[in-house]
Formats: C-alpha cells, sequence, structure tokens
C-alpha cells in the first residue's frame, strides 16, 4: 500500500490508515494523516487539501519556523493549532558525518517526550476531540517531531510497534525530495550530516525500547507525563478505528 498522498510541493503527506492494532480493528482510512510542512500549499496543491474534508491541522514547528515560513493558510473548514513540541534546537544539516543517525535522533526524542509533555498531551487531545472529521500534523520535514507523535497515536489506539516502526521508516521513500527542497533554500550548499532527511527503523526502535523501559509502554508513558487518561484513549480508539473487513467467504456452490 502506498501511503504517500501525491503533491507537487508536498513530499512527504500520509494516511496513517490501514494499520490493524491488537483487537483486530484497523485504523480509518482518510481519517489521520501526517506530513511536511503545509507552508509549502499552493494552487493545486491547496485545491488537493481542502477536498480532504481536514477538519483539525496541529502545528508542530518552532514560533520562529513559521515567521521565517509562514503557516497553512487561514480556511473557515479547520482548526488550526500551533504546538511546538520540541523545546531544544539543534542543526541537523551541520552535525558531523560521525554522529551515529539512531541514537543521535533516539535521545533528540526522548528530550522531546520530556521537554513537550505540554504540546504533545494537547496534539493527542485535540486528535481525540477530531470526531469525525479528519487530523492532520505536521513539522518542517514530516519525520522527527511527526514521526513522534505519530508513534504516540498509534500506539494508544493499539498498532504493533513493528508497524510503527515501520510508518516512521516510510519518510525515506521522501528523502531525496527533502534534501532538494533544503538545497534549494541553501544553493551551492551540502548537508554535513549523512543522516539528514533520514528516517532509519532503528531511529524508532531505540527510542521506543527506551521508551518501555522507563515507563513500560506507549500508554505508559502518555498516562504518567502527559496525563491521557482512559477517557481520551477511548476517544482516539472511537474516532480511529473501525471493525476489520470481514474475508470474503468459499464461494457457493451452485445446487445440482
Amino acid at each position: 500500500m502506498n501511503r504517500h498522498i501525491s503533491f507537487d510541493r508536498l513530499h512527504n503527506f500520509r494516511d496513517l490508515g490501514g494499520y490493524t492494532n491488537d483487537e483486530g480493528c484497523v485504523v480509518r482510512r482518510g481519517r489521520l494523516f501526517r506530513s511536511d510542512s503545509l507552508a509549502k500549499l499552493r494552487g493545486e496543491d491547496w485545491d488537493r487539501f481542502l477536498a480532504l474534508d481536514i477538519g483539525t491541522v496541529i502545528d508542530l514547528r518552532y514560533d520562529w519556523e513559521i515567521a521565517a515560513k509562514g503557516r497553512v493558510p487561514d480556511h473557515p473548514s479547520f482548526a488550526y493549532h500551533h504546538l511546538s513540541v520540541e523545546h531544544r534546537p539543534y542543526d541537523q544539516p551541520s552535525l558531523g558525518p560521525e554522529v551515529e543517525t539512531g541514537p543521535f535522533l533516539a535521545e533528540r526524542y526522548m528530550e522531546v517526550a520530556h521537554d513537550g509533555v505540554e504540546e504533545l498531551g494537547r496534539a493527542l487531545r485535540a486528535i481525540a476531540a477530531a470526531q469525525d472529521r479528519p487530523t492532520v500534523f505536521h513539522c518542517t520535514s514530516g519525520k522527527d517531531r511527526t514521526g513522534l507523535l505519530a508513534a504516540f497515536v498509534l500506539g494508544l489506539v493499539g498498532v504493533s510497534e513493528a508497524d510503527i516502526i515501520k510508518d516512521f521508516a516510510r519518510t525515506e521513500l521522501a528523502t531525496e525530495r527533502l534534501l532538494a527542497d533544503w538545497r534549494a533554500d541553501h544553493p551551492g550548499e551540502e548537508p554535513t550530516w549523512p543522516g539528514y532527511g533520514r528516517a532509519p527503523e532503528d531511529v524508532m526502535r531505540l527510542f521506543l525500547a527506551d521508551l518501555a523501559q522507563r515507563y513500560g509502554s506507549v500508554p505508559g508513558y502518555t498516562a504518567d507525563l502527559l496525563g491521557i487518561d482512559d477517557e481520551v484513549v477511548a476517544a482516539l480508539r472511537r474516532n480511529l478505528l473501525e471493525p476489520a473487513p470481514a474475508a470474503p467467504g468459499p464461494e457457493a456452490v451452485p445446487l445440482s
């Protein structure tokens, strides 16, 4: 299944639907999306976006990123939430080639999980409150901050760790286009860090292992640090899950 939805200027807009949870239910398609920066929406891309009937947009970027690049255009069809989950900026493109992508980013994700508890909690509650309208959340590349929130949502509705890791790594399909955006903003330059724009599976695997060691599970973390209670989890599951389609039965044998 190709989860990427085609836009001209967005490179990492993906449907989180289709994953099966631990009770055999399936995340609804067309209900929850993750993306790179929606500030890039223009022209036909904007029309495609509005056709998705998005009801909630969650922008996870810093104030200064919005000041520099803008935000999703205003529109009466959706509510906009600006929730900057990351509190310690770092310059990924300028890191040295000796920095290991997996351990480095996993450590940064844990920092966000501890620093951004208020914003992450508000983001999860906004998704839970969306009811029957789709939600999209995004950062700049749709990889790190967006990947973290996606892991928490999928974990809370019972999607397996293996699928959460695979979903994170799907950003690899957009890496070259994300790098092209960076090069366009920095003419004549190249990132010094080979891990820039990459999303190898070991990043999320290491992060989830550390989270499990500290808090037992994604639900354990969100309950202990974010205050996400059973009511919010139930709302997430109610809004995002549907029964798995019935398996086709055997072909009917005509009576003789």
